[in-house]
């Protein structure tokens, strides 16, 4: 279901070489009161780990969701970035993971829909734990800009590079966070 829904929202581009890219427009909010009726929502256990983390914001990861797995790149700073996600074998997975190592998380992630978006809450484990986020996604900017928050998110922190998952595994949880 998730996979059709970032279908549904992420634009498709093409580079020179032929090579499908995804415009992902996303926001992403610190939560620290989870919404009453959490446990009604569809949920799973993700571990992902970074391969490459460049300055210019560029990644590559690995990510066990459920039975699936994945490898994705992202590319660019803030809200609009560039993305491309491919499944992968588990042995594939296997084979990349301890290229991984000192750069992992652990969250359990639900859906939950709201309006016409699915809001990915996700709850942290291991050394993140007690860090809650929620990230949306977008079709276009204009709706992104026009997203009534629910009262349950809290400060909005998608141009924070300190809360951007590839500085988590690095850094841990901001100190800011627990003032």
């Amino acid at each position: 279901m998730l996979i059709y829904y970032r279908m549904q929202n992420i634009e498709f581009n093409f580079e020179e070489n032929g090579k499908e890219q995804f415009k992902e427009i996303e926001r992403k909010f610190l939560i620290h009161e989870l919404p009453e009726n959490l446990n009604c929502f569809p949920c799973e256990e993700i571990i992902q780990g970074y391969i490459t983390i460049s300055e210019d914001g560029t990644e590559t990861c690995l990510r066990k969701k459920g039975d699936k797995y994945y490898k994705t790149t992202k590319s660019g700073l803030g809200k609009i970035r560039t993305e491309n996600e491919t499944g992968i074998t588990e042995e594939e997975f296997n084979a990349l993971w301890s290229d991984t190592e000192g750069k992992r998380l652990e969250k359990i992630r639900y859906e939950i829909p709201y309006e016409d978006n699915i809001i990915e809450l996700d709850i942290y484990c291991g050394n993140l734990e007690g860090l809650v986020t929620a990230e949306v996604e977008f079709s276009t900017e204009k709706e992104s800009d026009n997203f009534v928050l629910p009262f349950w998110f809290g400060e909005e922190v998608t141009e924070n590079k300190a809360y951007k998952n590839q500085k988590l595994v690095s850094e841990g949880i901001p100190k800011d966070f627990f003032s």
